[in-house]
């Protein structure tokens, strides 16, 4: 196969499309082509290809991880991360993030037009699996021309990429970092995921998700399903810091006008998520990381997922006030990570931040990645 030509310079990005004749196999039997993935890179691919590190984004982020993002106008949402003099420097690392199959930022997904038909896919889109995303990163990195990456990095769903790369493409690992996430989604992950769902096909602009050939959007909608999950982002303490019972004007409305600073705050976090992502992409992905289940492929035994990965250097990281994936599930993981004799450094992060503080201003977090990273690359000789 012919290598993917790079960009050069400090960031550069794009569509990778894949031939018709190298279909993604997904797991649910389906063939997906052709297949596209859209991607940014940051720093430079050294000579011999060992400083490759790949980014893995969360359920409503994409491949702009440290560039300003096309549609809002803001910065990445890892800028605090990747750049220089970060943990992840462009002038050290050559780092990569692909938009996820199933996303709506350029990879193949829903909205994209069903060769078959010429029409946007809509809920003719196959379901996919966090296995699904993992195997078309990996079709990438191959395309690259990248045998071993440095590291695989990422939080929340990112952080569960990570723990399917372990499983699938260990020899394709060097060290792997798994910030706030868990090995399987627990019953009230799903249960929220299916309330955000229902708020999305009940909008009478979803039109049994072919909403795009009528030019509409299910708006309200996917706004709703977005501010049911952003509470989950965040922790009591935080919003209670952060809003408390703080009114938004002088007096009540004595109406359902948003009294509260903590309405208007979800509110605004509803209307503008609407404006970056697709509500069929959004049904997609929950669905898939609620049929994550690491184990499951391992006759309910997590360390038999890990038996291949012996070689590869873990780090998992938690947040104290996370309660959407809890410290406890981390420690499953790193007890696992043990049990199938793998090498796991393993720290809980206090703050009242909740689970994102991975996206946010969080000194512990910068100082365990900047120590993990160093020591890999010392042991993989990039120091």
């Amino acid at each position: 196969m012919t290598a993917l030509a790079i960009p050069p310079g400090e960031s550069g990005g794009g569509v990778h499309r894949f031939p018709a004749g190298q279909p993604l196999r997904l797991d649910s039997g389906a063939l997906l082509a052709p297949l596209e993935i859209a991607y940014k890179t940051y720093g430079a691919l050294n000579a011999d290809k060992s400083n490759a590190v790949l980014v893995c984004h969360a359920l409503t982020g994409d491949q702009h991880a440290a560039s300003t993002h096309p549609v809002t106008g803001k910065p990445g949402w890892w800028n605090r991360v990747i750049g220089p003099g970060l943990p992840l420097d462009p002038a050290r690392h050559f780092i990569i993030c692909t938009n996820v199959v199933g996303g709506c930022m350029g990879s193949t997904g829903p909205a994209s037009l069903d060769p078959k038909t010429g029409q946007p896919y809509g809920l003719s889109f196959p379901v996919i699996t966090i296995a699904d995303m993992v195997r078309a990163q990996a079709m990438f990195i191959e395309a690259l021309g990248i045998e071993t990456l440095f590291a695989v990095v990422g939080g929340s769903m990112g952080g569960m990429q990570v723990l399917q790369w372990a499983a699938d493409y260990p020899e394709k690992l060097f060290s792997a970092i798994c910030i706030a996430a868990a090995a399987r989604h627990s019953a009230q992950n799903i249960a929220f995921h299916e309330v955000g769902r229902q708020a999305i096909m009940a909008d009478p602009d979803w039109r049994g998700g072919a909403y795009q050939l009528s030019g509409v959007r299910p708006e309200k909608g996917l706004a709703v399903a977005r501010m049911a999950a952003h509470i989950t982002y965040l922790s009591e303490r935080a919003l209670q810091r952060k809003f408390g019972r703080e009114l938004q004007r002088d007096g009540l409305s004595w109406g359902f006008d948003a009294d509260f600073q903590v309405e208007s705050y979800l509110r605004h976090q509803g209307t503008s998520f609407v404006d970056r992502f697709d509500a069929n992409s959004y049904l997609y992905i929950t669905r898939a990381l609620d049929y994550f289940d690491l184990a499951a492929r391992h006759e309910g035994v997590l360390a038999q997922a890990f038996q291949r990965a012996r070689h590869v250097r873990f780090c998992v990281l938690s947040f104290s006030s996370d309660w959407l994936y809890s410290t406890a599930e981390s420690r499953d993981i790193v007890r696992a990570l043990n049990a199938a004799g793998c090498r796991a450094s393993f720290a809980e992060i206090e703050t009242d931040k909740g689970h994102d503080a991975f996206f946010l201003d969080e000194p512990a977090l910068d100082s365990a990645l900047r120590g993990f990273l160093a020591s890999a690359a010392e042991k993989r000789g990039l120091a």
